[in-house]
């Protein structure tokens, strides 16, 4: 089993342990075996509440190390109001942490690259008051 094999595996074990969660799509997309090593990792994921977290990973492997080439964590109310998003669009060039950033509401605030269990650490933040 590669090393992406396992992130993969890990992100999938990740969702399936949290029993509340309910998974609406569910979608990698594993190239680790040819040449270029990519994958790719799709996830819509609702809650109890029936908020919605997005989840996006497109990873390659560089030198033994997974880099998320292209990822956006977007979570948002019932109602469809973002609560917030993480992403690496480059399109905010005055955030110091550029390409990657956190949407607040209607606020572009610095950012590194979360890691799936820190979004779901977060959101049980908000549902749950922790």
């Amino acid at each position: 089993m590669t090393r992406l094999h396992r992130y993969l595996a890990r992100l999938y074990d990740t969702i399936l342990s949290r029993r509340e969660i309910q998974i609406e799509e569910l979608e990698i997309f594993d190239r680790s075996d040819e040449p270029g090593q990519t994958s790719e990792f799709y996830a819509r994921l609702r809650f109890p509440d029936d908020s919605q977290l997005q989840v996006v990973e497109k990873l390659i492997v560089e030198r033994f190390t997974i880099i998320k080439a292209r990822y956006s964590y977007h979570y948002q109310r019932a109602d469809g109001a973002l609560v917030f998003r993480y992403d690496n669009a480059p399109h905010h060039p005055e955030i110091s942490t550029f390409p990657h950033h956190k949407h607040v509401g209607k606020a572009v605030v610095p950012s590194s690259p979360p890691d799936l269990i820190e979004v779901l650490r977060e959101i049980d933040g908000i549902l749950y008051e922790v």
